[in-house]
């Protein structure tokens, strides 16, 4: 008779490997949502553009993380033989494949903030760049524990770090890198015009809705499946994360006059918010987390388009950036017993962690854009801007006709 502690043992990793495999797809499908979120509110002459930044921006961060990044970030390597890889029904390789999602999920914010004139090729580079190093030294530094910070940081300040399902670790990264790429980028052609912000509409708000809401659904898998194991699953988690988003959601329809891209945009505010957090806070703090992501949002998005006349198409700097680093430090706000929450958190640790992960994204943004900005360029010429990315890089239009 087979030996029972041996069978559940194979039922436990079994059970481990397809909750995790769920969540890696659930975030497979967010990457549909960045997708149509960009179709949606660029212009109908850079749709097909949008769609294919997206998934070719999958397919450099698979290559880029599996082979050099994962390591990077955790010193795990695949390059052994198949048996060996096989080890607790495999549980290793889907554990890549959930974070594999997370990491392109950088690449794919960005493309949000550059959109309309940005070069395809080039992208792809910094993409590679982007995954293979930058993202997961700091992913190493604060999920891995890697040279000690996360250490030191419980030794000085009582806590380490503590961001669960990556409100810095991703969204903070994936904005203040966009900013980099964004500044250098410049503004598009006739964005501005004696000083004053020129109106580019949306294109499809159907498809921006539809992009948003792949999102909200797909954020389920990226924060309750953060815990990887059935055993680590928390309802919290599931309730904080609806409560940031209708959170993100009222206050984004108030203060932003009902526009519908302020409207959809604000859930997913307060999910990018309430990521670090969702798993220590109270619900009625991640209701407030997700409030003040909303308010920011809208706020911040308009001075960032009218008066410091930052071109952040999709504004994916106050989207991700910004509330992305609000979320690390209301994880240390709200995370404490004294609001309801499970406690074990220090506000100093999150003030330290969130400001890292400013300088390192806009460091390696800087680093990385500039580098290519200088060697081959990574703008569309006047002319090819103006006919589109469509037409200029892809050579077909979203409309096409006979």
């Amino acid at each position: 008779m087979e030996n029972p502690n041996s069978a559940v043992e194979v039922l436990i990793h079994s059970a481990n490997s397809l909750f995790i495999l769920m969540g890696a797809v659930m975030v497979l499908a967010m990457h549909a949502g960045f997708a149509f979120l960009e179709v949606g509110t660029v212009r109908l002459k850079n749709q097909v553009n949008a769609l294919s930044k997206i998934i070719a921006d999958f397919a450099v961060s698979t290559l880029a993380y599996f082979f050099i990044g994962y390591w990077v970030a955790y010193g795990v390597t695949f390059m052994q033989p198949a048996d060996q890889l096989i080890a607790e029904n495999g549980y290793s390789l889907v554990k890549f494949f959930f974070l594999l999602t997370f990491a392109a999920a950088i690449p794919a914010i960005i493309s949000g903030g550059i959109a309309e004139r940005a070069r395809f090729g080039p992208q792809l580079c910094a993409t590679l760049l982007i995954v293979a190093f930058i993202y997961p030294f700091f992913e190493g530094l604060m999920w891995n524990g890697n040279f000690g910070l996360q250490a030191w940081l419980e030794a000085t300040f009582g806590a380490p770090f503590h961001d669960f399902a990556g409100s810095v670790v991703v969204h903070g990264m994936g904005g203040w890198l966009a900013l980099g790429a964004v500044l250098l980028l410049g503004r598009r052609n006739g964005r501005y015009r004696d000083g004053r912000l020129v109106a580019f509409a949306p294109s499809n708000i159907p498809f921006l809705a539809l992009g948003s809401w792949i999102l909200i659904v797909g954020w389920f898998g990226f924060n309750v499946m953060s815990a990887q194991t059935l055993e680590g699953v928390s309802g919290l988690v599931a309730i904080n994360s609806l409560m940031a988003m209708v959170g993100g959601t009222a206050v984004a329809w108030l203060v932003g006059r009902n526009d519908p891209g302020f409207l959809h945009n604000g859930p997913l505010a307060g999910l990018v918010a309430v990521c670090a957090g969702s798993d220590v806070m109270h619900p009625v703090g991640a209701l407030a987390t997700g409030v003040v992501a909303g308010a920011l949002f809208v706020w911040s998005f308009t001075a960032a388009q009218n008066k410091w006349k930052v071109d952040d198409v999709l504004g994916v700097w106050p989207l991700h950036g910004l509330c992305g680093v609000w979320g690390g430090l209301a994880c240390g706000i709200f995370g404490q017993q004294a609001l309801g929450g499970l406690g074990g958190i220090s506000i100093l640790s999150q003030l330290v962690g969130s400001v890292l992960g400013i300088l390192v994204a806009l460091l390696g943004g800087f680093l990385i854009y500039g580098v290519l900005k200088a060697t081959v360029g990574i703008r569309l010429s006047q002319e090819e801007e103006f006919n589109g990315a469509d037409l200029s890089i892809h050579r077909i239009g979203a409309l096409s006709h006979d």
